[in-house]
């Protein structure tokens, strides 16, 4: 079941709002034969100012687009369906980790921690924060719950590149030690279809899986707002979320980020089908 949440947490309707869209007209449903769950209307950001208190873009807006990405993922839980949900970009995880049960096993794959908070992040845009908001670290008023969603030690940070710069490194340093991190060059060291496999495997509880599609090297995918270097390449991603995507004890997925103002002929859009088509296919 495919349900879009068109969520840009910078407040100015860049290509991530556009994304699930354009993955539609690029043939996604048909290409996974799947049903049809439509938008949650309620997940837009209007308000690109910066909040003073919180450091947050469109604090008082977020809540609301949160709670009703929520209510739309667990509504399609209780039915039976395995949702996959279309950003928008990662502000969508805070709303759907809310509708998970507590102890559902996070799989994160992404170039980025998204360990920042209002005060250390250089945007203010609540996909700076994500992570650290649902592991109970981020501005959770701003962005919904008031709690940690997610048991730090139930979260495998995936994918994510080494700090280079004084914003990464103290992006760095505030990450719970208690995540398991597998940043991208020790993932394709130890091999992608191997990590995927054994966190398939492993775990005694539900699981989602969360893919920000930045996590691709720039070479294979330009078509993201932040992209980094010396990223996991096409392949490589199809060898680690294959096996994840597939796991009997997965509840969803979402992904986010791909951003479709990078991507004029929508040429990026339609291999992002083509590889979303080879993983999750059975």
């Amino acid at each position: 079941m495919v349900v879009d949440a068109p969520l840009d947490s910078s407040g100015a309707g860049r290509g991530e709002e556009r994304a699930p869209a354009a993955l539609r007209r690029a043939g996604l449903l048909d290409a996974l034969s799947a049903e049809d769950d439509g938008q949650v209307d309620e997940a837009r950001l209007r308000n690109s100012t910066r909040d003073p208190a919180s450091g947050v873009i469109g604090a008082a807006d977020l809540p609301g687009a949160s709670g009703a990405i929520s209510a739309r993922v667990a509504a399609l839980i209780s039915d039976g369906h395995r949702p996959l949900v279309l950003g928008g970009d990662c502000a969508i995880l805070p709303g759907i980790c809310r509708a998970l049960p507590p102890t559902t096993e996070l799989w994160f794959v992404d170039a980025h921690p998204d360990f920042l908070d209002g005060a250390t992040s250089p945007t203010g845009e609540a996909a700076d924060m994500d992570l650290s908001v649902v592991t109970g670290h981020g501005p959770a008023a701003a962005v919904g719950p008031d709690d940690a969603l997610i048991d730090p030690n139930r979260v495998h940070l995936l994918g994510h590149r080494p700090p280079t710069d004084e914003s990464s490194r103290v992006e760095a340093a505030r990450i719970d030690p208690a995540i398991h991190q597998m940043p991208a060059v020790e993932l394709l060291r130890r091999g992608a279809g191997a990590v995927g496999a054994t966190l398939a495997a492993g775990g005694d509880g539900p699981a989602w899986l969360h893919l920000d599609l930045d996590v691709v090297d720039p070479r294979d995918l330009p078509a993201v707002t932040y992209p980094e270097p010396d990223g996991l390449r096409w392949a490589d991603l199809i060898a680690l979320v294959t096996p994840l995507a597939r796991a009997d004890r997965l509840l969803g997925m979402s992904v986010t980020d791909l951003n479709t103002d990078e991507d004029p002929d929508g040429r990026q859009t339609r291999r992002v089908v083509e590889v979303l088509a080879q993983m999750l296919g059975r």
